[in-house]
């Protein structure tokens, strides 16, 4: 297994995204109090101690992929939501699914990437079981992978606005998402994607 490169800096981009999915977290472990829920590969018996932050610090630190990936697992969580309204991410499932949603941002999105095994140990589960959830997640997108410039601009511009609206101070140079990552992107994407949701259902 590689050395892990660990960056000292934390983007703000990542604490905000950690912050949505903790508001999302929040909002349907309320509402699954309430009824019966579905079980899958991604649900842990109990609640994992490390925080949604920490956990996604964590995945930043040690998986050396590039910023634009964030975007694109934040744009995969919100299809596997729309795809499977079941299976609502919260606090027994967020951790999972960030981490296979990142795994499989990156080797959509990067050149070189880590393989299964080490995103298994950055992530704190068995690579058997990453496996499982990389399997499980790209069924539960359909393998809608495709993400456009288009996509890829309007969720940065969502998240944008609300990163502003929540901390109206900060600078625009350090905010500006689209302009900081889209270098990333591979605009060799089709333009056309055709099922493109206008609705973010991750938003709270």
């Amino acid at each position: 297994m590689a050395d892990f490169e660990s960056p000292t800096e934390i983007p703000k981009f990542i604490t905000f995204l950690s912050s949505l999915l903790q508001r999302v977290a929040e909002s349907n472990n309320v509402i699954l109090s309430l009824q019966s829920q579905k079980l899958s590969v991604f649900h842990g018996l109990t609640r994992p101690s490390i925080s949604i932050q920490s956990y996604m610090e964590r995945i930043f630190k040690y998986a050396n992929c590039s910023p634009s990936c964030y975007i694109v697992a934040y744009v995969y969580l919100d299809r596997f939501t729309q795809r499977q309204p079941t299976l609502p991410i919260n606090f027994f499932n967020v951790h999972r699914l960030l981490i296979t949603s990142v795994m499989v941002a990156v080797k959509f999105m990067d050149d070189v990437y880590y393989n299964n095994a080490c995103y298994a140990k950055v992530g704190g589960i068995s690579t058997t079981e990453m496996n499982f959830l990389e399997v499980d997640f790209l069924f539960g997108l359909g393998f809608h992978l495709n993400v456009t410039p288009t996509t890829f601009y309007k969720y940065c511009s969502y998240l944008e606005k609300e990163m502003m609206m929540l901390q109206p101070k900060i600078n625009m140079s350090e905010s500006s998402l689209y302009m900081g990552i889209s270098s990333k992107l591979h605009l060799s994407f089709s333009e056309d994607e055709s099922s493109h949701h206008q609705q973010q259902q991750l938003a709270v």
